[in-house]
């Protein structure tokens, strides 16, 4: 692989289209650039239209080994399907339900939630989706929260009990062989804004408390990889968001956590890092602080040339002296040992 097709495995990134003809943007980086990573949607924010990516159980299953068919990597094809509110795949088109994780949190059985995960995995399975951005661990520390506990997705404000439902979700999900990315490192759940429309600070609100699951978790080796937020603690790091924060993910993730996995942004192209940073300075910083796999999810801005943007923007910066290409290599090297855990995988 050329540097450009080495960073291309650390991207994730979404598309428009509910198929993929020759001529597509996504087939062109697949086999151009080596994408190694996709994610779906069912909505298309900028269109204001459902049907983005997702139509019907089929087509999704026709769309996904269509584009695996087209990749010499395995890529990785991710959703959200969490459960509640934030569920890419419906029950109108024929999806297992899937309770939100308060419900599932405040029922306090960990095997229902087991079950209810399998379910949910093999069904993903079923359509090629391999990856679940999912679950959250953030802790419920504001119920008000408008991302997080307004839209139940955590499954409690208490550690040990957001932890133990975590571990029920990917054991579920390892049954049928797809792997979670638990989310929003280092804790979304006290903030009071949403992170998908500007900076949020979380500086008053934030504890170490919600260390604690990730803490757990990785002690067990359930983790298979960690998904950053866009928040603000200058506690932390006076300067940057926790995504762009070489002393949140290197020293706290990487150090104080001993995690060596895969790390994967939130989407940079969110308000909190696109309203405040240049786009190649959001893939500087992201790389310098520890991210493994960039995300651009494509939805709430869309460039059909955003891949060979970033794979030519990053290539400049390895070229440069910007980026050593060793950092390139070990994210790599992650990234690939990740997809050794592929179910399927060729």
């Amino acid at each position: 692989m050329d540097l450009e097709q080495q960073v291309g495995q650390m991207l994730m990134a979404g598309f428009r289209g509910t198929g993929a003809e020759l001529d597509d943007p996504i087939l062109r980086d697949i086999t151009e650039y080596n994408l190694g990573s996709v994610v779906l949607f069912d909505y298309d924010v900028l269109m204001g239209e459902p049907g983005r990516n997702i139509e019907s159980l089929k087509q999704v299953q026709a769309l996904l080994s269509t584009l695996q068919s087209h990749a010499e990597i395995p890529l990785l094809t991710s959703v959200d399907q969490e459960g509640g509110r934030v569920r890419r795949l419906k029950e109108t088109l024929g999806f297992p339900p899937m309770p939100s994780a308060r419900e599932l949190g405040a029922s306090g059985d960990g095997s229902a939630t087991q079950r209810v995960s399998q379910e949910t995995a093999a069904a993903l399975a079923a359509l090629g989706i391999n990856l679940n951005l999912a679950p959250v661990v953030d802790l419920n520390t504001n119920p008000d929260n408008p991302i997080i506990g307004a839209k139940e997705r955590s499954f409690s404000s208490s550690a040990r009990i957001v932890a133990e439902q975590a571990r029920a979700f990917i054991e579920g999900h390892h049954r049928e062989g797809v792997l979670c990315a638990l989310k929003h490192f280092p804790g979304h759940g006290s903030s009071a804004a949403d992170s998908h429309l500007g900076l949020v600070d979380i500086t008053e609100g934030w504890s170490r408390d919600e260390l604690e699951p990730y803490r757990l978790l990785l002690a067990e080796g359930k983790v298979d990889a960690i998904m950053t937020a866009h928040v603000f603690n200058r506690a932390l790091d006076a300067e940057y968001p926790a995504t762009l924060s070489a002393p949140v993910l290197t020293g706290m993730l990487r150090g104080e956590l001993g995690f060596d996995g895969v790390v994967i942004s939130d989407d940079l192209q969110m308000g909190a890092i696109a309203n405040h940073y240049g786009f190649a300075e959001a893939l500087l910083k992201a790389i310098e602080a520890g991210v493994d796999i960039l995300a651009l999810a494509n939805n709430t801005l869309y460039d059909r040339d955003v891949v060979p943007r970033a794979c030519a923007a990053i290539a400049r910066m390895v070229e440069d002296g910007q980026i050593e290409h060793e950092r390139i290599a070990a994210s790599c090297a992650r990234i690939a040992s990740l997809k050794t855990r592929l179910k399927g995988r060729a």
